[in-house]
């Protein structure tokens, strides 16, 4: 750290200033390489209340929070602010160093720096110095107007439900009721399993699919705390978080439903495979076929290959379909699996008769991590690989003779346009969301642009919603492989594990909170809640609106609905964000 101390003058202690300690962050150069930290520093000295200003290389290393957390304490700081990289990255890890060192940590102001001036203004070092100079002297005001704040204690029920039977939720059940959570799994089909069920041998473990689920669900019957309810939707919640009511609707429409009072809820619903459009690339041709109907074919075949009655010596690949944009369609991801589903699936043909000619059309092989074997395997074993380009993808037509034909430009041999006749074409399908639309509305589960679940951050929080207490886990968050949904699926086990084992569980004070005096009970608050928290209460002599703040979310989206300006947002209060526009227009950029 650089070390620029100041000391409030006695007017200013005299008039119950603040005592705030700001810090800029190099960011090991990702900040500093296009911002003058330094500078930053000198502008923000003649602030009011600013007691301690330094640079540091790493905010967020230990040797750094250690020197924070001495500083709070040595100058008996009241306010933190820390200009660095994205609030969603660190907020908590500086939260808990205000913590450690006896401030409230909701006294704390995170700057972002990095994602909002160096890495967008590379080329402007003046103007992103300047704009980081507003940045931050708009967290002192806002740091200037903060109150201290206690996080919410909510006694929770050690109870889980989880949505979805197949591998994620099974896995997951299995480990609630081996660290003493009761679990009731709720599942849409009349069986568990979903689609590894349907599988036979997989890859790397070699173990099959049927006979995995069937252990799973052994393990799931012989453990008396978990309850399964097959044949069953979720289809109402009320209550908060830790005190959650979930109606859940149980053989179908006009049959009864169940009340089931659990603690969190896991979201393990799955997802569906893409289904081509008609005449893509093939598809509603007779010999052009899905993968997954392909690995049925394969899974269920003890001897050579044949499709309704015929003899298959060729197969035709081709990758991508549904997914990154391939053949006009509207999914921009990538799925993840099928590459390597493919090439086993291949290497599997090959082992049941090597004479079958097999053809993969691809625009990148992704056979990442353990799969990558198989890739090598597949070419061993005589599987030939072309390249495509997305802007001229292969085209199937069927011929005079009955037979199929797929045509291709290979990028490998100098776009050479290859004519392959074959028996079979296998459209190699990625991933898409399931269709889920009244869990979505039940449960209020945010969505991404890829119409998967979104968690609240991909490494830091992976399995965590901003719906407290309601967590996702497998392929309804985003494609990924049996493996690595199971992985997801214990880490799901650990969240609600940590929420429900002892019994309590603090939340954000960051809610909304309404003036009741300023309240005329006009309503038009009521509706504008999407986790339905404000209701209507009344007292001896008057009517006002009131918010649950255990299932306040603190959107805001109800604040600029109130007529009188009855509600604020702690956090986020009028004085703050006033205070943050005036001190930011006060640096000329």
């Amino acid at each position: 750290m650089s070390d620029e101390t100041l000391t409030p003058t006695p007017a200013e202690e005299a008039e119950g200033g603040r005592r705030i300690g700001v810090y800029v962050c190099h960011c090991g150069g990702n900040i500093s390489d296009y911002v003058d930290v330094e500078k930053v520093i000198s502008d923000i000295r003649e602030s009011g209340d600013v007691v301690v200003s330094r640079t540091t290389m790493f905010a967020c290393s230990d040797a750094s929070q250690q020197d924070i957390e001495a500083d709070i304490k040595a100058n008996n700081l009241d306010g933190l602010v820390v200009a660095s990289c994205s609030p969603k990255l660190h907020t908590y890890t500086f939260r808990g160093v205000a913590s450690r060192a006896g401030l409230n940590p909701y006294e704390y102001t995170q700057v972002n720096i990095r994602e909002q001036c160096s890495w967008v203004h590379t080329d402007d070092r003046e103007g992103a110095t300047a704009k980081a100079t507003a940045l931050v002297m708009a967290g002192i005001g806002r740091t200037r107007n903060t109150i201290p704040l206690e996080p919410m204690v909510v006694d929770t029920i050690p109870h889980t439900l989880v949505i979805g039977g197949g591998i994620a939720g099974l896995r997951a059940a299995i480990g609630l009721a081996d660290v003493g959570l009761r679990v009731t799994v709720v599942e849409r089909e009349l069986s568990l399993g979903g689609w590894v069920k349907q599988l036979g041998r997989m890859y790397p473990h070699g173990k099959d699919g049927r006979r995995l689920i069937e252990d799973l669900v052994a393990k799931v019957k012989s453990r008396p705390a978990i309850t399964v309810l097959t044949g069953a939707e979720v289809v109402g919640k009320a209550g908060s978080f830790g005190n959650y009511h979930v109606s859940v609707r149980v053989g179908g429409e006009g049959a009864g439903t169940i009340d089931v009072a659990v603690g969190s809820i896991v979201v393990a619903t799955g997802f569906e495979a893409y289904t081509p459009e008609e005449g893509e690339l093939g598809f509603g041709t007779e010999g052009v076929i899905t993968l997954p109907e392909f690995k049925e074919l394969v899974d269920g075949a003890s001897g050579p290959l044949a499709w309704k009655g015929r003899p298959v010596r060729s197969v035709a690949y081709i990758y991508c379909v549904g997914s990154r944009n391939t053949a006009g369609c509207s999914n921009a991801y990538c799925s993840r699996f099928c590459c390597a589903s493919t090439v086993q699936t291949a290497v599997q043909v090959s082992g049941l008769d090597p004479s079958v000619r097999q053809f993969h059309l691809y625009r990148d092989m992704r056979t990442y991590g353990k799969f990558e074997p198989l890739y090598t395997e597949a070419r061993d074993a005589g599987s030939v690989f072309l390249k495509f380009d997305n802007d001229e993808p292969p085209t199937v037509a069927m011929g005079a003779n009955g037979r199929l034909t797929v045509t291709v430009r290979d990028l490998l041999t100098e776009r050479t346009e290859l004519a392959l006749p074959v028996d079979l074409v296998v459209l190699v399908t990625g991933m898409v969301p399931r269709e889920n639309a009244e869990l979505v509305d039940v449960l209020k589960l945010p969505k991404g642009a890829d119409g998967f679940f979104n968690e609240i951050h991909p490494k830091l929080r992976p399995v965590e919603t901003v719906v407290d207490g309601v967590l996702i886990a497998g392929a309804c968050q985003g494609p990924k492989t049996s493996a690595e949904s199971v992985t997801q699926a214990l880490a799901s086990v650990t969240q609600s594990a940590a929420i429900l084992k002892k019994g309590f569980t603090e939340l954000d004070p960051l809610v909304a909170v309404v003036d009741a005096d300023q309240c005329t009970a006009c309503g038009d608050c009521l509706t504008t809640c999407p986790y339905d928290a404000i209701k209507m209460s009344e007292s001896a002599d008057r009517h006002f609106a009131t918010i649950d703040a255990a299932s306040c979310k603190g959107c805001g989206g109800c604040i600029p609905y109130c007529p009188e300006n009855a509600i604020d947002l702690l956090g986020y209060t009028d004085a703050e964000v006033t205070a943050m526009i005036t001190n930011m227009a006060e640096v000329p950029v």
